[in-house]
């Protein structure tokens, strides 16, 4: 276990240091946990408060702080906390699990798969017929990757992770356990002799570069085409992403929200949790849809909506406040 000084933390962020502490550094931990030997950070001006009873000898702060540190205490002051914070988890973060061998006995790999310089395949992994795995990709044990599909350099996927077959991952991403790229998507019609048909799902799915998909969360396979999820996308754990979706860069999904089918996403979408989007709808670029909100048509750039059916943020705070002087106006 390494300690750092608080000059040597600052390297790494570059911020400017407030008071003085000759207390060294080994982890980092939230404010109210905090022992003197771990660093914890304020990001946001509510939580100064919480500081004077902290045992944290320093913290990472904005700029704007309005609070001093005190004895044998220190901040470092910086643009973004929150950011800077980033830089100093990734300083403690442990290690990676570790590779015995680059591949794994176990592993199944046909022999017309391409497999990248350095890339690292756990126990159990089956990689299919044409499949390509990028150069130092790492694959952890028990994912499957099917048929002619493709995995870019640098992408790491966990366990559990289905990536059905012809569907295409970029470099740098990372896509956490039991997730499921290019599953059937959803698609039945009714018919007098068979009950419900089922609609083949012929397409795939094409992830751009730097997306990461959270735990148990499934991208369906586009019906014609491709559902495409595009640069930078960032998708919480337990989201569900229909058929022939299309998301622009760097687009928010949170936990439990949903697209149905054909949905388009602008670029800088972001998706409240629970939130659930209607089929063929197109949200612009830079709109936010609020948590729980149930979204049933087109949503211009820049918008804020809330509520089911979602309305703009400002027209359904209005509405909520009529009906709470409704519900709790007593009568005379």
């Amino acid at each position: 276990m390494r300690f750092y000084s608080i000059q040597e933390i600052n390297e790494v962020i570059n911020g400017v240091i407030c008071g003085s502490t000759s207390q060294t550094i080994n982890a980092t931990e939230q404010l109210e946990k905090a022992t003197t030997s771990e660093i914890s950070f304020i990001g946001n001006k509510k939580y100064e408060k919480y500081w004077s009873a902290s045992n944290a000898s320093i913290a990472i702060v904005n700029e704007d702080i309005s609070i001093e540190p005190g004895e044998n205490r220190a901040f470092i002051k910086v643009k973004n906390a929150d950011l800077a914070m980033s830089q100093i988890l990734a300083l403690f973060a442990q290690p990676a699990p570790i590779f015995r061998n680059d591949i794994h006995k176990t592993a199944t790999i046909d022999e017309t798969a391409i497999i990248g310089e350095g890339a690292k395949i756990g126990a159990g992994c089956y990689i299919g017929p044409k499949a390509e795995i990028g150069a130092y990709a790492v694959i952890y044990p028990n994912v499957t990757i099917l048929d002619e599909s493709t995995i870019g350099i640098n992408t790491i996927i966990w366990s559990g992770t289905v990536v059905r077959e012809r569907c295409h991952i970029g470099n740098d991403c990372i896509i956490h356990p039991n997730a499921t790229i290019g599953a059937d998507g959803f698609g039945f019609r009714p018919c007098a002799e068979k009950g419900l048909v089922k609609i083949p799902q012929i397409g795939n799915v094409v992830i751009g570069n730097g997306v990461e998909i959270g735990a148990n969360s499934c991208v369906d396979r586009g019906k014609f085409s491709s559902t495409i999820l595009g640069d930078g996308c960032k998708i919480d754990n337990l989201v569900q992403i229909g058929h022939n979706s299309k998301l622009g860069k760097f687009c928010i999904m949170a936990g439990n929200s949903g697209l149905a089918g054909s949905v388009t996403l602008g670029n800088g979408v972001i998706i409240g949790g629970s939130a659930s989007i209607k089929d063929h709808t197109t949200i612009g670029d830079g709109a936010v849809i609020g948590a729980g909100s149930g979204v049933t048509g087109d949503v211009p750039a820049g918008k804020t909506m809330l509520g089911y059916p979602a309305v703009e943020a400002r027209d359904a705070l209005k509405q909520w406040a009529i009906l709470k002087r409704m519900v709790c106006t007593p009568k005379k």
